[in-house]
């Protein structure tokens, strides 16, 4: 186990240096901070209320979908890619491959979230007088609703990975709950405006107690008023984050050896011939 840790550590630094040097994958992470900037600058109302900026609304919302869509589309798309290319093949031949490729995408994924997010806020604060924690006790906050809110995801990101069936098809079965998921959470707008029935759909997914969460780090007390309950419900976030982190859990491990299993030489090379087919390789 030391050792499968120790290359999970080693692999991870080898990825995000090859993330670093890739000028397309950079440019699309760069480009969610930046649209979260042109729309929080475009925003001047307050939330309905309060005398809280909507744009400080909306970039809390915008740094936890950041969180949300590493670990829900960035995630299963990387393992499906990798998958295609048989590198679960690869690791199955190998002692403690699978457990460290699994600790390596966990850094890279943590990295870039958290580094997203950083950016994100930084940069807010500086161009768009966007928010930042008010003191100890907000900058903790902020830390643990991260850190939660990446547990509840990533595991569920690498689960929907192991099962999706294609890369050519993840995007597209991943891209449209999650935008739905975007819309219907409060991440872009307050949540009290949409129909209480959406509301209730919205408070069973991860997003909504996200981005909850870390609108109470961000922003003033007072803008509680403008939440469901009319409080920022921590216990609930924590509660409901770390239900969704043992959820995903218990389907991820089980199903990336499932899937693990069931990789063969005949079925990565059936693959290749029928995406050759399709027109997506090279014949």
């Amino acid at each position: 186990m030391t050792n499968s840790w120790r290359a999970g550590l080693q692999r991870g630094g080898i990825e995000m240096r090859h993330l670093l040097r890739n000028g397309k994958e950079m440019s699309g992470h760069l480009t969610n901070v930046v649209v979260a900037l042109l729309v929080a600058a475009y925003l001047s109302d307050d939330v309905p209320g309060t005398q809280t900026p909507m744009a400080h609304l909306v970039l809390a919302g915008f740094a936890a979908y950041l969180l949300f869509q590493i670990g829900l589309i960035n995630l299963p798309q990387m393992l499906v890619t990798e998958r295609e290319e048989g590198a679960l093949l690869r690791l199955r031949a190998t002692p403690g491959g699978i457990p460290a490729y699994l600790v390596a995408k966990c850094v890279l994924v943590v990295v870039v979230a958290v580094g997203s997010v950083a950016l994100l806020l930084a940069a807010a604060a500086l161009l768009v007088d966007g928010p930042l924690p008010h003191g100890p006790a907000d900058w903790l906050t902020l830390l643990w609703v991260t850190t939660l809110g990446l547990l509840a995801v990533v595991p569920l990101g690498a689960a929907i990975g192991a099962v999706l069936p294609n890369p050519r098809e993840a995007l597209a079965l991943i891209m449209l709950p999650t935008m739905g998921l975007l819309v219907t959470s409060g991440t872009v707008f307050p949540i009290t405006s949409l129909p209480v029935p959406v509301q209730q759909v919205a408070a069973v997914f991860p997003l909504k107690w996200m981005a909850q969460g870390l609108r109470s780090a961000l922003l003033p007390d007072t803008a509680r008023t403008a939440e469901v309950a009319g409080s920022w419900e921590l216990p609930m976030v924590a509660l409901v984050l770390t239900a969704w982190a043992i959820l995903g859990f218990l389907l991820a491990v089980p199903l990336l050896r499932r899937a693990a299993r069931r990789e063969s030489g005949s079925r990565l090379s059936a693959r290749h011939r029928k995406a050759a087919q399709s027109g997506a390789l090279p014949t």
